[in-house]
């Protein structure tokens, strides 16, 4: 399996342990992993704790990438990872790295990528953010379909390898490569982009709470 994991001035969650974490997780499975978290050109000192990190930690590695945004280091990642299963994830781990163990199963019953999808009520959320994923839901419905799946935003999503490949290749070359931005940048579209061109390629996708 490879963990892709973007970063963009993300010390404060790297000073939490959250690779250790990742980490403790993976070495208990039976299957071989790599993780690469994908800098994006941060300033923070993100580059140095992980490129540190990843000398005691042979299966965790560092790619450096221009400031593209999250939409540019998950595809810079993706498209360089060797597992047969690639998973991306939040450097938060807002979706734990032990909820694999609800995704992969999914992919021996013949889906070629397999989503998260959280509670459609966010316990503590204001009214406001509930009333705007409600619309964006709506929106993106009446837009471009995607019917069957309620959460596109999740950010915890594995794909077959040999998907990969061809999805990433095929959203890297609409982007022309992505690029340079300025600041933080985090696209919603591009979630509903990714699972609208993975649908149009015929491309079974699985939800799972």
């Amino acid at each position: 399996m490879s963990v892709v994991i973007p970063s963009y001035d993300e010390m404060t969650n790297l000073k939490t342990g959250v690779l250790d974490r990742v980490d403790t997780f993976l070495s208990k499975k039976n299957f071989s992993y790599e993780v690469i978290v994908v800098d994006d050109g941060s300033t923070d000192g993100g580059i140095e704790f992980v490129s540190d990190f990843a000398k005691i930690h042979p299966e965790f590695r560092l790619l450096k990438n221009s400031h593209t945004g999250k939409a540019g280091a998950v595809t810079a990642g993706m498209l360089s990872a060797v597992g047969e299963y690639v998973l991306f994830t939040d450097m938060d781990q807002a979706a734990p790295i032990k909820e694999v163990d609800r995704l992969l199963p999914f992919f021996d019953k013949g889906f070629d990528i397999v989503i998260g999808s959280r509670s459609s009520t966010r316990k503590g959320a204001p009214w406001t953010r509930t009333l705007m994923a409600l619309g964006m839901i709506i929106l993106r419905k009446s837009l471009i379909g995607l019917f069957d799946i309620s959460d596109t935003q999740c950010g915890f999503k594995m794909f077959r390898n040999s998907v990969v490949k061809r999805l990433f290749a095929k959203v890297n070359t609409i982007h022309n490569g992505f690029s340079a931005v300025s600041g933080s940048s985090v696209s919603a579209g591009f979630d509903v982009e990714l699972l609208y061109v993975a649908d149009k390629m015929k491309y079974k996708i699985k939800e799972v709470p």
